[in-house]
Order: structure tokens, then C-alpha cells, then sequence
């Protein structure tokens, strides 16, 4: 083809030096053509093929690859193969212009290799966050980490193909910059260290309820990579924190939480001092109606009265003997609707104790678990709890404490 191209510029009238000119310009179009042309048919064709193999197997790495543009990538090294054969005849008459070009067709076979395994390792990565064994495992970082090694050898191999000089050369300059390195990239290998620690001592994983009260983070983790921790609270909102900061500051994971029996309640109500007080057999008449508790209050009172009979115990005055009380048996009441309810978790440990008495009155704690641990339903629940207890007061003749409108102070939480 270049002889009768030759041939026609000459026999045209056209000097020798021109046509040769003319001559390498019009192979070097059809090269670029041929080569655009290539490009587009190996696409094509990649593309038909990659989707019929993702439609006929399971699995769904084959997607990922397509989603990726694996197949786009690929496309490009037969036209790039093509080009390296034909670029030093297509240029013999440009000898200048032949070691520039093969330099820069190297180099970009270079960048469309990072391309590829970035795009390979991509595809990988989304294909292992739909496994279960891999959905809280860090994989962002261990990505980042393979890519910041391809790069700095791709980088590397670049500058040698352009200046013509040995690896070997540029590896001596890094080792002399190694100080200047670890100072630029002190947070990424400090999050490359800490993703490593965390996973192997299984510290947090993607899904984790975590709470950093010193970065305001209190939600679930969303990702984990080489430099930050995402985090989307409760409201929302998305806190990122360096990685390294799950290693070196401290932190609560809810997990274990999640993964017991219950979701633990652990709150009071601030009984007042005025309102507790013996119980007379007048009031007990009226409590033995408490179904939940009238065979217990028989019981007792029975034991009682045997006890009192047998020491021949004046009860004239009611503090003589043993007796009860309205916070011992509204106690006793809390106990019981406790160990009834349904949402509760039995297996774990049930109690209502009394706390140091303050000078906001006595607190009276329940410690329970809530057997669903959704946090919508746990609210819920641990209201309706409180609610009955509070409204159960009255019978016992109990009131909780609040700061009255005389003392100028507002009104005291209860739990």
C-alpha cells in the first residue's frame, strides 16, 4: 500500500521529499482508522459476549464486571497491540518522531493497565460485599491499599518509560524521600494498620452500632476504609472519623448488645420520703385486691402475724414488730408485672432494687431486658413499662418526687 501511494504522489508530479511526506501522513491516518475501527468492533464484541456469559451463570461476579466496564477496558489493548507493530513503519520517514511516539504508547498502555485492575479490583470488591462472610469486613481498605501499590509502581514505570531511565533509579531517590513519604502518607498507613488490627481483633464491622462521644458519632457504620470511618447517625447525618481513631480512642459497639438476649433497661423513678410509710390491715384490705400480688401479701402477712403473736409484740403502735410497707409491696408489685410481661426476657436478670436514698427522694430501679432490641420498639416499650408503673404510685399511696412551683426549679425527671 505505501508503494502505490508513492507511486500515484509521484506520478502525480509531486517531488520525492513530498511524497514521502504525503506518503507516511496518509499510512498514519489509516492506521488511526484501522486502529478506532478495531476499538469499536472488540467493544462490541466484548461487550455481547460478557453479557451472554453473566446471563447463563450464577454468579453475579460476571455483572459486577460489566457494571465496572471491564469489557470498554479491554476493548483498547488489540487496537494499542495494533499501533505499537505499525507505529515505527508508519513513521520511518519521521525518525525523530518513532521513539517519542513508542514512549507514549507504552506510557498509556501503562495508565490503561492501572485502569483495568482498578476496575478488576472494583468489581471484586462489590462482588464480596454481597457475600455474608465479607458484608462487615473492611474490604474499602484492603482495595485502597493493593491500588496505592499499583499506582506507586505504575508511577514508577512511567517515569522510567519517559526518561529512559532504570526502576532501579528511582527506587534509590524514594529511599532517599522515605521520611518526606511516611509524612505525607502518615494517616493511610496509620488507617492501613488500624484496618488490620480492627479486623483481626474483630473490633467493628460494617453494620455496627458504635457511639464516639468525643467526634459526636452515635449510629450505624457504613463503610470502613483506609483513611475514614463512615458513620450515619440517627438523625441521619454522616460523621467520618480517621480509622486510626478506633484504635487509639475509645468507643462503645452496641454489638454485643444486639447479638444477646436483650436490650437492658436500667432507670429509676425518684420516690419522695413523705409518701412512704407502714401499711396498716385497713390498706391491706384495699391491696389485696391487686391480683398480682394479693397471694403474696397473704402469704406475708400471715408470717408476719405468726411471728408477732409468738414474741407477744405490742401492735397497739404499728412501728412494734415486723411489718410491711407501701415501697416494699409496690416493689414487690414492679417484680411481678415485670416477670408477666410479655416483651421481657425472663432468661436474663429481672430486678427492682432500691438505690441510696437522695435528696431527690428514694430511687426505685428497674433492671430488666427488653426482648426486641429495635430501638423504635425498645422506646415503646420501656415506656408503656414506666407508664404503668407511674400510674400505679397511687395505690400504693406513693407519690414520686418533683420540685414544687415554691422552690422556683422545674420539674424533675423521674427516670
Amino acid at each position: 500500500m505505501k508503494d502505490l501511494v508513492k507511486d500515484f504522489l509521484e506520478g502525480v508530479g509531486l517531488s520525492k521529499n513530498l511524497s514521502e511526506n504525503l506518503e507516511a501522513i496518509t499510512f498514519l491516518i489509516f492506521i488511526g482508522v484501522f486502529a478506532c475501527v478495531l476499538w469499536l468492533i472488540c467493544k462490541r464484541i466484548l461487550r455481547v459476549v460478557f453479557v451472554r456469559i453473566s446471563k447463563k451463570t450464577i454468579s453475579k461476579l460476571d455483572d459486577y464486571l460489566i457494571i465496572n466496564k471491564i469489557p470498554e477496558t479491554l476493548s483498547y489493548f488489540p487496537s494499542l497491540f495494533f499501533l505499537m507493530s505499525f507505529v515505527k513503519p508508519a513513521l520511518y520517514s519521521f525518525p525523530s518522531m518513532i521513539k517519542l511516539s513508542e514512549s507514549l504508547l507504552n506510557v498509556f498502555g501503562a495508565v490503561l493497565t492501572i485502569v483495568l485492575v482498578r476496575r478488576l479490583l472494583n468489581a471484586l470488591k462489590d462482588f464480596l460485599k454481597t457475600l455474608k462472610n465479607f458484608k462487615d469486613k473492611p474490604i474499602d481498605s484492603y482495595i485502597q491499599v493493593i491500588m496505592i501499590f499499583v499506582w506507586f509502581i505504575g508511577v514508577l514505570l512511567i517515569f522510567s518509560i519517559l526518561s529512559g531511565k532504570d526502576i532501579g533509579t528511582f527506587l534509590a531517590t524514594m529511599g532517599a524521600l522515605s521520611a518526606l513519604i511516611l509524612l505525607i502518607f502518615k494517616d493511610t498507613l496509620l488507617g492501613f494498620v488500624a484496618s488490620i488490627q480492627v479486623t483481626i481483633n474483630d473490633t467493628v464491622r460494617i453494620g455496627d452500632w458504635i457511639t464516639m462521644k468525643n467526634c459526636n458519632a452515635d449510629g450505624d457504620v457504613i463503610e470502613i476504609n483506609l483513611s475514614t470511618v463512615k458513620i450515619r447517625n440517627f438523625d441521619n447525618t454522616i460523621t467520618s472519623i480517621p480509622t486510626y481513631k478506633l484504635v487509639s480512642d475509645s468507643f462503645i459497639n452496641w454489638r454485643g448488645m444486639s447479638e444477646s438476649g436483650g436490650r437492658r433497661i436500667k432507670r429509676a423513678l425518684l420516690i419522695r420520703v413523705s409518701s412512704i410509710h407502714f401499711v396498716n390491715d385497713l390498706q391491706l384490705q384495699k391491696l389485696l385486691k391487686i391480683e398480682r400480688i394479693a397471694p403474696y401479701i397473704s402469704q406475708r402477712k400471715n408470717e408476719i402475724d405468726e411471728e408477732n403473736n409468738a414474741k407477744g409484740t405490742d401492735k397497739s403502735l404499728l412501728l412494734n414488730g415486723r411489718n410491711m410497707t407501701n415501697i416494699g409491696l409496690f416493689r414487690r408489685y414492679a417484680l411481678a408485672y415485670l416477670q408477666n410481661h410479655p416483651e421481657i426476657n425472663n432468661d436474663l436478670t429481672v430486678m427492682v432494687r432500691q438505690l441510696a436514698p437522695s435528696p431527690e427522694g428514694v430511687p426505685l430501679e428497674v433492671y430488666v431486658f427488653v426482648k426486641d432490641k429495635v430501638w423504635v420498639n425498645y422506646e415503646r416499650i420501656m415506656s408503656d413499662i414506666f407508664d404503668h408503673l407511674l400510674a400505679a404510685l397511687p395505690f400504693f399511696e406513693l407519690q414520686c418526687f418533683e420540685y414544687t412551683s415554691q422552690t422556683n426549679s422545674p420539674l424533675k425527671n423521674t427516670q
